[in-house]
C-alpha cells in the first residue's frame, strides 16, 4: 500500500513518513507540489496526503490536477495550518476525501490513512 506525502516543511514530512512506515505503509516522500504531481503519475500511489500551502503547486492544484485532469480515483487527505472554511470547503468541491488541521496526532493521521484504504 502505497501512500504519496507533499509537505514542505520537513519535519512535518519526516515525522509523518517515520509513522506511516512504522504502521507497513510505503511512503513516497515528495517535498514540493510539483514533485508530487510527478510521482502520482509514475507511481500511482493507493492514498495521497498533502498539505495545501506549498511553493509552485499548492495541495488545491493537486487536487484539482489528480481528480479533475487525470481523473483518478485516489482518495486525498489535505492538511493545513490554515482552517478557514473557505479553504475547507473549496479542497471538498475539488475532490478532497477528509481534511486536517495542523497540528495533528500522528495517531490520528493512521486512522485517517486506514478508514481511506478500507473503502478502496
Amino acid at each position: 500500500m502505497k501512500i504519496l506525502i507533499a509537505e514542505d516543511d520537513e519535519m512535518m514530512l519526516k515525522t509523518m513518513e517515520f509513522k506511516l512506515k512504522r504502521e507497513g505503509f510505503d511512503v513516497i516522500a515528495c517535498a514540493n507540489g510539483e514533485e508530487a504531481i510527478t510521482k502520482i503519475i509514475t507511481d500511482n500511489p493507493d492514498v495521497i496526503i498533502t498539505d495545501i500551502m506549498m511553493p509552485f503547486i499548492t495541495g488545491l492544484d493537486i487536487v484539482r490536477k489528480v481528480k479533475a485532469e487525470l481523473k483518478l480515483n485516489i482518495p486525498i487527505i489535505v492538511l493545513s495550518a490554515v482552517g478557514l472554511e473557505k479553504t475547507v470547503l473549496e479542497a471538498f468541491e475539488l475532490g478532497a476525501d477528509d481534511f486536517i488541521t495542523k497540528p495533528f496526532s500522528p495517531n490520528e493521521l493512521i486512522v485517517r490513512v486506514k478508514r481511506l484504504v478500507l473503502k478502496v
